[in-house]
């Protein structure tokens, strides 16, 4: 029978923030696949763990990912870790799990800290509804692509930064989304853990002043479903309602069914847009 592939979350920064399960697992398993040997050995020595460690990262993940599998396939039980919290977030650990599957081997997650789900909790920042970005992506092109669909997101969005990256980023989401909210957590559980809050403009005036360092994670406020409204309505006002109905009636609409979408689309009764359409369409 084949082996068992172990996705176990790791502390963030603070060793103490470890599960008896995830203890128990590396106790059990025969190796443990680690983004960086050196980091985890730390954690294993603190817990006098001895479980035999292999590297398995971005740089050799096809490679050692075949490596990982054959071992699977012949029965090895194997932990995968990251440097900190879940692997497969932002990691090349998704590659392996993808494979497991593929080669119809079990899989099992022992979950721990996560730093997303953590910074947003400490920023105050609504959590009702969010979206995580991972890391940007480091294409300047495609960067801001991503950052301007933030304009008319409703939902809080949490993204991780590199910190000399950090003054860059705030200063492209100031420019493409205004002066929105934020909080810039950095160092999760570790000992200068700190929630910079305000909007943008505060905290890349906070940032100037005091060089960033360490590991962040950026959350933005979601801009109000109100808004997002009032500027789909003015839009709306640049064309005329028989060209706002014809538009639908073009997607497969009945004429009906387009002057009530019309309707909701700018906040007036249907007898209005009626009347509007009728003396357009008669003028078209």
């Amino acid at each position: 029978m084949s082996g068992m592939l172990f996705i176990c979350a790791t502390p963030l920064g603070n060793l103490e923030d470890i599960t008896i399960r995830a203890l128990n697992t590396f106790k059990s398993v025969d190796i443990i696949a680690a983004e960086d040997t050196r980091n985890t050995i730390k954690l294993l020595n603190f817990y006098n763990i001895k479980t035999p460690l292999t590297s398995y990262h971005e740089h050799n993940k096809f490679e050692k990912g075949k490596k990982i599998i054959q071992m699977l396939k012949d029965g090895k039980n194997i932990a995968l870790v990251s440097d900190a919290g879940m692997p497969a977030i932002s990691d090349p650990g998704e590659d392996l799990i993808r494979l497991c599957y593929e080669n119809d081997i079990n899989v099992t997650a022992v979950p721990g800290a996560t730093a997303e789900v953590t910074a947003l909790v400490l920023s105050s920042i609504s959590a009702r509804s969010y979206c995580f970005e991972g890391f940007l992506p480091a294409n300047k092109k495609s960067r801001e692509e991503v950052i301007k669909r933030l304009k008319t997101e409703t939902r809080t969005t949490i993204f991780y930064e590199a910190p000399h990256h950090l003054i860059n980023t705030l200063k492209c989401l100031y420019d493409n989304i205004g002066n929105r909210n934020i909080a810039v957590v950095r160092e999760i559980t570790k000992k200068h853990e700190s929630v910079i809050r305000g909007n943008i403009q505060e905290v890349i005036n906070y940032f100037t002043d005091n060089e960033p360092k360490g590991e962040i994670v950026i959350i933005i406020e979601g801009i109000s479903r109100e808004f997002v409204i009032e500027e789909e309505r003015k839009a709306f006002d640049k064309i005329t309602v028989f060209e706002h109905v014809n538009s639908y009636i073009d997607k497969g609409m009945s004429e009906k069914d387009a002057m009530k979408q019309v309707s909701k689309d700018r906040g007036v009764s249907k007898s209005v847009i009626y009347k509007k359409y009728i003396t357009e369409k008669n003028v078209y």
